[in-house]
């Protein structure tokens, strides 16, 4: 993809221009909070008039106080009331601790990993987004600073339940996430029904990375894929996916009751947001061929 363009004509405008969807998407902002260049990628934090702290990467919108729950709750509990029981998960990426405060909400996990290759976002989540990173001192949290690929390449075979891939786009640091060697190391470390689920970018304007994500996890031998759909303001377009694939199982249905009776609140999830994120469009069913 390309990359992002700020407009820096509009000096109480953050603004990301997006060439490829043809759109552009602006907060305006009191101050520029912290600007650094790491070995990784650029990391900048904004204060905005109505949505809170922002966080930038690479000139791209990352994070906001105002709707980050749309995405961390749809990477997260989808995924888990889907599984029968996961004890053992792995997030890829996720940097600012949102998907984990939400994976941790689940009682039946037992110990959930958080690969994150550039300590520097999740340092400053934990200054600008404390809430996002209430969970971090959870005695079942583990925070690793290294290579989420070489990571899941050297799991033992069939040892963890659930992968949430939260990674940026698929371009730098994020751009070995999207392809069957890594799915390949994603199905041979889960367990007999796991599950991996990735952030799949917009069906509006990224459907062919959609789909070539979809035929890269069943060439890694995944037996079922769906993905699931939902509104987030702060990326292009306004509508993000998420896709999920399942080891040796399918993926027809979840445990309505479990997420009726959850025991904790959510923002956006319920069964009924649940069940509608997993109804496609026409033009995708047609993508897709189903």
């Amino acid at each position: 993809m390309s990359a992002p363009q700020q407009n820096a004509t509009a000096q109480n405008w953050f603004t990301e221009q997006h060439a490829r969807s043809g759109s552009s998407f602006g907060l305006r902002i009191k101050e520029r909070l912290h600007a650094e260049q790491t070995p990784y990628q650029s990391i900048e934090i904004y204060d905005t008039t109505d949505w809170g702290k922002l966080m930038v990467i690479d000139g791209c919108t990352m994070v906001s106080t105002r709707d980050n729950f749309l995405y961390h709750e749809m990477m997260s509990h989808p995924v888990l009331f889907t599984h029968a029981r996961a004890k053992r998960v792995v997030i890829i990426g996720g940097g600012d601790c949102g998907t984990l405060r939400e994976v941790l909400r689940h009682e039946e996990v037992e110990h959930a990993v958080q690969v994150e290759i550039d300590e520097r976002v999740t340092r400053l989540a934990e200054q600008y987004f404390p809430e996002l990173c209430e969970s971090n001192a959870d005695p079942r949290a583990e925070l690793l600073f290294i290579d989420g690929i070489k990571y899941m390449a050297e799991q033992e075979p069939e040892s963890i339940d659930v992968v949430i891939v939260d990674s940026t786009d698929p371009v730098g640091p994020a751009e070995g996430l999207f392809n069957a060697d890594f799915y390949a190391s994603c199905h041979r470390a889960l367990r007999p029904s796991g599950i991996l689920v990735q952030q799949s970018e917009s069906p509006l304007v990224h459907l062919d990375l959609i789909k070539s994500m979809r035929t890269a996890m069943r060439v890694a031998d995944f037996q079922a894929v769906k993905t699931l759909l939902f509104p987030q303001p702060l990326y292009p377009t306004g509508w993000w996916s998420c896709t999920m694939a399942r080891k040796g199982a399918d993926l027809s249905g979840f445990r309505e009751r479990g997420a009726a009776t959850k025991q904790f609140a959510t923002r956006y999830y319920n069964v009924d947001m649940h069940k509608a994120a997993l109804a496609l469009p026409e033009f995708m069913r047609e993508a897709f061929g189903e």
